[in-house]
């Protein structure tokens, strides 16, 4: 996410949830990217599927790429300052602090109009693989009690609540569930994130082939 995308973010932020972070926000936390980490998941039908893979592995993924473009819209994982302006729009966002050795989730929303297609999952493997790159050792978060999709993925991904934050959303004094991740420098937890991760390759593309386990090689990026 950069500044560009702000607006649209924000329009889309306003259709998730009940309470939306205003813009300013967004602004300001994207002025510090050491500490924050802000994406979008693009669609366009015109636009190809950026890289999609493990800081472990050395996935390639032009197949995917071609698989996924007779399936509109495309998806866009997208970092890169001044995307925003080639015509695409966002179906989804995610973004998290890292404070020592702790990411902490700030958001994931995905346009109501793309929901129920695995995109929520896309961006929350997005914040654990930079989570790993950055050397964080826990990826943390607050949902609802009341959201059971969420809760779901997150468990799904080995997350587990820790506490309960009494009436910690203001919108409604609803409750939080305070969740973890089990440690990310745990070689099988890792491991398990990266079978989730061809899980959710072969759903989002079934016909391309899927490397086995044997094939993932261990990759991690320098932090920043």
């Amino acid at each position: 996410m950069d500044q560009a995308d702000v607006t649209e973010v924000s329009r889309i932020e306003r259709r998730c949830f009940d309470n939306p972070w205003p813009s300013a926000a967004y602004r300001r936390e994207l002025r510090n990217p050491r500490q924050n980490y802000y994406v979008v998941l693009r669609a366009n039908a015109d636009d190809f599927l950026d890289e999609f893979e493990s800081p472990r592995s050395g996935i390639q993924s032009n197949r995917l790429a071609e698989s996924i473009r007779a399936k509109l819209p495309i998806l866009h994982l997208s970092r890169r300052s001044g995307f925003a302006h080639s015509g695409a729009h966002i179906a989804g966002f995610a973004g998290m602090w890292c404070v020592y050795d702790e990411a902490h989730v700030t958001t994931i929303g995905v346009d109501p109009h793309y929901r129920g297609r695995g995109f929520g999952e896309v961006l929350l493997l997005a914040l654990f693989d930079e989570s790993v790159r950055r050397g964080a050792n826990w990826l943390t978060l607050e949902v609802r009690v009341s959201n059971e999709v969420a809760k779901r993925l997150y468990a799904k991904y080995g997350m587990s609540v820790q506490t309960t934050r009494k009436h910690y959303y203001s919108d409604n004094g609803e409750d939080a569930y305070l969740m973890w991740s089990r440690s990310l420098r745990d070689t099988s937890y890792l491991e398990e994130i990266d079978e989730l991760r061809l899980d959710l390759r072969r759903r989002l593309a079934p016909e391309i082939e899927v490397p086995s386990r044997s094939d993932i090689l261990w990759r991690r990026s320098e932090t920043p």
